[in-house]
C-alpha cells in the first residue's frame, strides 16, 4: 500500500509472527478507535500461516494501514524495533497481535500527552482475558511513575515489574527512539521502561481499556530463559545470557545517554548500585550458573517471575 503524504499524530506498530489466529481481531481493535488521527504499521516477521494474507487483506482496504512484509523471521527485538523506525507521528503505541484496546484507549492516552508535555508515556489499567476473549479478571500493575523526581521514577521502575502492560501505553516517539527500542534480551521490556522514566513521567488512565489475552502460544507461556532469548533473536538461541548482569550494564548504558545534568546522573547510579547490592546474591548465582551452563550447554534455565519480556504473539514456539 502507498504512504499516505499527511504524517498522522500516531503511529501505532504491530510486531507479528505467525499470528493467524488472533490477528484480525488484533488489527480490528485499532482500526475501531474513536481517535482518528493514526496510522497502523504491520511488520510480519517471516510468518508460515496466514497471516501476510490477513495483512494483505487490510492493507489494501483501509489507507490507514502500512504493511512491511520480511521472508525471514528475524526475531522479536527486530520486529518492534522495525515498526518504531517506520512510525512518522510524534506519538507511538505498539499493539500486540494477540490483545485488544478498548475503541476509546487512544484518545484518552493522546489526550493526557496533549495536556502535559512532561509526561512520556501514557496507559491504561489492564484486563486479563482468556483465549476466547472472556474476562479473567483487572490486573493492576502496582507502579506509580507520576513523580517529579527523575531518581524516584527510576528507583520505582529497577524496583518492581511484572506483567509490565505498561510497555503497550501511548508514548512520545522522540524519547522511545533514544533509547533504542526494544532491545534483544529477556526482560528488555523492563530496561525499556527504566530508562523511558529517565525522560518524563507515566501517567495511568484509571481504567480497563487494554484487554491483554492469556494463552499458551503467548511468550509469557515460555518456560526457559533459552526459548525467550531466541524469541528475542534466534541468533542468540545458544549463547549464554545473564539476565541481572545485562540488565545491570542496559541501565547504567541508559543513565549514560540520558540529557540530564551530572549530579542526577550520579544520583541515579547510586540508585542502581544500591539495586545491584540488594541483588548480589542473585548475581553471584548468574555468575556460577553460566560456568555450570558453558561447560554443560544442553541444561535449560527456568524463568523466575517477571523475567520473560514483552509479546510477539501468535507463534507455538519462537514468536
Amino acid at each position: 500500500m502507498s504512504m499516505s503524504s499527511a504524517v498522522p499524530k500516531v503511529s501505532v506498530g504491530l510486531p507479528v509472527y505467525n499470528g493467524e489466529r488472533f490477528l484480525a481481531e488484533a488489527i480490528e481493535s485499532s482500526l475501531g478507535q474513536t481517535y482518528p488521527d493514526f496510522e497502523l504499521i504491520i511488520s510480519d516477521n517471516g510468518s508460515t500461516d496466514r497471516t501476510r494474507d490477513i495483512c494483505l487483506r487490510y492493507a489494501a482496504r483501509d489507507a490507514r494501514v502500512r504493511f512491511l512484509p520480511s521472508d525471514v523471521n528475524h526475531g522479536a527485538s527486530w520486529n518492534y524495533c522495525r515498526v518504531l523506525e517506520a512510525a512518522r507521528g510524534p506519538y507511538f503505541r505498539w499493539a500486540p497481535a494477540d490483545d485488544k484496546f478498548h475503541q476509546e484507549s487512544l484518545q484518552a492516552c493522546v489526550d493526557v500527552l496533549d495536556a502535559y508535555p512532561d509526561v512520556v508515556l501514557c496507559y491504561p489499567q489492564t484486563l486479563l482475558i482468556n483465549e476466547r476473549g472472556e474476562m479473567l479478571e483487572r490486573y493492576e500493575d502496582d507502579l506509580d511513575f507520576r513523580s517529579p523526581d527523575v531518581t524516584a521514577r527510576f528507583r520505582e521502575a529497577i524496583r518492581r515489574n511484572r506483567l509490565v502492560s505498561a510497555i503497550y501505553g501511548l508514548m512520545r516517539t522522540d524519547a522511545l527512539r533514544k533509547t533504542g527500542g526494544l532491545h534483544a534480551f529477556p526482560g528488555a521490556d523492563v530496561t525499556l521502561l527504566a530508562e523511558l522514566t529517565l525522560y518524563g513521567r507515566f501517567w495511568e488512565i484509571p481504567r480497563p481499556l487494554f484487554y491483554r489475552r492469556l494463552h499458551g502460544a503467548a511468550s509469557t507461556s515460555l518456560t526457559t530463559m533459552e526459548a525467550v532469548q531466541e524469541w528475542f533473536d534466534p541468533r542468540k538461541k545458544d549463547k549464554l545470557f545473564l539476565y541481572l548482569w545485562t540488565h545491570l550494564f542496559k541501565h547504567a548504558a541508559g543513565i549514560r545517554r540520558a540529557p540530564l545534568g551530572l549530579l542526577t546522573k550520579l544520583a541515579l547510579f547510586g540508585v542502581l548500585a544500591r539495586w545491584s547490592i540488594g541483588v548480589r546474591g542473585h548475581l553471584v548465582d548468574e555468575l556460577v550458573e553460566a560456568a555450570g551452563k558453558a561447560m554443560n550447554r544442553k541444561k535449560t534455565t527456568p524463568i523466575r517471575q517477571g523475567e520473560a519480556g514483552p509479546k510477539q504473539p501468535g507463534a507455538t514456539v519462537v514468536k
